[in-house]
């Protein structure tokens, strides 16, 4: 089992060389934060770890709405970075692919930027750096979780035939929930006894998730398992399935995030599994690096938080059996 003690450990060592001459200080510094969407809860947790890692070291800090709009935010990155305020950020980006440009430009500025949650650049299956301009990445490979997301699936339905699955992905547009989508149509596809009836876009918001699954519902009325990449999603999807009169504990869900509402969930044996992230350790890591390349220091290009966060990929209930004391680092 992974310990708490290694995200410690990371913040606290990822710089390998020393300051360089005429360094400012700290206080000096102002560092932006371009979240994806400064109303989702993930993206506010992030920034609860960056307003602490701030406060450590006597930075000040503000977030950026990206409202999840990729060309909103690309512009708002472009119009920030010209304002001249800020010496560094950290980004959480809408568009992988697409932000690259406004990355470039952050970099022929000659100042640091370290993407959040996802790589930047065409190949999401890789934490090393694809793009000029990018400082580092502290990620988690999303097709990695995705995939073992997928075989718990497969686990729970070796002996149902046929397995009626519903996927419910946050939107199909952007690069990384496609690739989490084909990561799981990818395992679920290979068995013959299981079917995905349906897929709803939840764009992470549990309103719209509820929309969702109550039109999937009337549509397909024997549902076994609910596979998703986010826990908001299965808030919704809950609501739906109590409403359609499932016992939602003989059914099979699995969101992401680790997020507490699911950590909960898990414990009362309403749901089965949540991708674990840890998006305050995310942030205040990726704070840290910020700050120390602008005080000159040396720092890794990429953190992998699947290898640093204190709990395995996937959490269940025997993990948490395991783990009695262990809460989420976000609510939802």
């Amino acid at each position: 089992m992974k310990n708490i003690s290694k995200i410690a450990a990371i913040v606290t060592s990822v710089a390998l060389g020393g300051l360089y001459a005429g360094a400012s200080s700290a206080e000096d510094f102002n560092i932006a934060f371009f979240a994806a969407s400064s109303q989702n809860g993930f993206n506010q947790a992030i920034y609860a770890g960056i307003e602490e890692k701030a406060k450590e070291l006597g930075v000040k800090t503000e977030m950026y709405d990206g409202q999840f709009n990729a060309s909103h935010q690309y512009s708002q990155i472009e119009d920030v970075l010209a304002s001249g305020k800020f010496d560094g950020f950290v980004l959480m980006a809408n568009d992988t692919v697409g932000i690259a440009g406004a990355v470039e430009q952050i970099g022929a500025a000659g100042k640091p930027v370290v993407s959040t949650l996802f790589p930047i650049g065409p190949n999401l299956k890789t934490l090393d750096r694809q793009v000029d301009g990018l400082t580092a990445t502290v990620a988690s490979p999303p097709a990695d979780g995705a995939r073992e997301q997928a075989k718990e699936v497969v686990e729970f339905c070796k002996d149902k035939d046929p397995c009626n699955v519903v996927i419910m992905i946050g939107q199909l547009i952007f690069p990384f929930d496609n690739l989490r989508y084909e990561t799981f149509r990818e395992v679920l596809d290979a068995e013959s006894n299981i079917k995905v009836v349906a897929t709803g876009e939840g764009s992470y918001s549990p309103d719209v998730s509820l929309t969702a699954m109550t039109d999937i519902l009337q549509a397909n009325s024997d549902v076994h398992a609910v596979l998703s990449n986010a826990d908001q999603h299965l808030v919704g999807v809950e609501i739906a399935l109590d409403a359609a009169g499932y016992n939602v504990p003989d059914l099979f869900l699995s969101g992401g995030g680790a997020a507490n509402i699911a950590i909960n969930a898990i414990r009362e044996g309403r749901w089965d599994a949540t991708l674990a992230y840890f998006p305050k350790s995310m942030g205040s890591i990726a704070l840290d690096m910020v700050v120390k390349k602008l005080k000159g220091e040396e720092i890794a290009e990429s953190i992998n938080m699947d290898e640093v966060g204190p709990m395995p990929f996937i959490i269940n209930k025997a993990v948490l059996d395991a783990n009695p004391d262990f809460v989420g680092e976000w609510e939802q």
